[in-house]
C-alpha cells in the first residue's frame, strides 16, 4: 500500500489521488480526522481503489508502529511512502519563536526521518518498493527571509539523494520531489503570500505537481523538478554566484508587510 503523509489536502493528497488512478491502494495521514476521512472516501469512491484514513500526528514517536498496525489490521503492509507532511515558515529568523521553529523541525525533518529509516528495512528485504520525500526547490539553495524552511527542505534533498545512492541496485526507488511554488493554500498560511516572488513566479496546480511526481516516480529519477519554470529555476540557481544570487532570493523572499505569525497548525500540509 501506498502511505502518504499530509495526505488530506494539496500535494499530499494530488499525490494519494494520482497513484491511486495507477492503481495503488493508498493510505492517507494527516492530523485532522474529519478531512482524512473525506479525502479517503472520495478516492475509493472515484478511483475503485481500497483508501485508508490514518489519524495521526507524524512527530509522535510510536507514529511508523502506528501506521504499520492500521496497515496490518486491513491487510496491508507498506510498499511506497510519501512524505509530504510539512511547515512552512516565512519571515526573518530572529522573528520567529522558539517553539515554532522546533515544531517545524519535527514535522519536515525528524518524522520525516524517523518514517523513512522504518520503511526502508523492509523494502530492501523484499526488493522493491519506494520513497519519495516532498522537498522543495528552495532544498537547493539558501532561502534569507523563510531561512528554516529551505534548511529544512536542504536537508531533505541531502538525506534522500545520499540515501538513493546507498541503495542503488537494490530495487527501491528513493527520490525527492522538488516544486517551485504550487497552488495549495500553503504558502498563505504560511505568510507567504505576501512575498514578492508569489507575483513573479508561476506556480503549478497540486495535480501538475502529482503527475510529474508519478512519472519521475516511474523512470526512477532521484530528484524530481516539475514544470518547465521551476527547472529554468534551477540552472539559475547552479550558475549564479550566491554572492549575487542570496540577496536576489533574499528580496523575492521578503514579505511587503509583517504580520505576526504562530503555529495554529493550520499551515501544516
Amino acid at each position: 500500500m501506498t502511505v502518504v503523509t499530509g495526505g488530506s489536502r494539496g500535494i499530499g493528497l494530488a499525490l494519494a489521488r494520482r497513484f491511486a488512478k495507477a492503481g495503488h491502494d493508498v493510505a492517507l495521514v494527516a492530523r485532522h480526522a474529519d478531512a482524512l476521512q473525506a479525502a479517503a472516501a472520495s478516492i475509493a469512491r472515484e478511483l475503485h481503489v481500497t483508501a485508508v484514513a490514518i489519524p495521526l500526528d507524524v512527530t509522535d514517536a510510536s507514529a511508523a508502529q502506528q501506521i504499520d498496525a492500521h496497515l496490518a489490521a486491513n491487510g496491508f503492509y507498506l510498499g511506497v511512502l510519501i512524505n509530504c507532511a510539512g511547515i512552512g515558515l516565512a519571515g526573518r529568523f530572529v522573528s520567529h519563536d522558539e517553539n515554532v521553529i522546533q515544531r517545524l523541525l519535527d514535522v519536515n525533518v525528524d518524522a520525516l526521518t524517523r518514517l523513512m529509516r522504518h520503511a526502508l528495512p523492509a523494502m530492501i528485504a523484499r526488493a522493491e518498493g519506494g520513497i519519495i520525500n516532498v522537498a522543495s526547490l528552495g532544498g537547493l539553495v539558501p532561502g534569507p527571509n523563510q531561512a528554516v524552511y529551505y534548511a529544512s527542505k536542504a536537508y531533505v534533498v541531502s538525506l534522500t539523494r545520499a540515501v538513493a545512492t546507498e541503495n542503488a541496485g537494490s530495487g527501491v526507488r528513493v527520490m525527492a520531489l522538488a516544486p517551485g511554488p504550487v497552488d495549495t493554500g500553503f504558502h498563505q498560511a504560511m505568510g507567504a503570500e505576501l512575498s514578492f516572488y508569489r507575483h513573479l513566479v508561476l506556480a503549478l496546480s497540486a495535480e501538475q505537481t502529482a503527475r510529474a511526481a508519478y512519472r519521475g516516480y516511474v523512470l526512477g529519477l532521484r530528484l524530481i523538478v516539475p514544470g518547465v519554470t521551476a527547472k529554468l529555476l534551477q540552472i539559475a540557481l547552479w550558475i549564479i554566484p550566491h554572492a549575487v544570487l542570496l540577496p536576489l532570493i533574499g528580496w523575492l523572499l521578503r514579505r511587503r508587510e509583517e504580520r505576526p505569525w504562530s503555529d495554529t497548525g493550520d499551515n501544516e500540509a
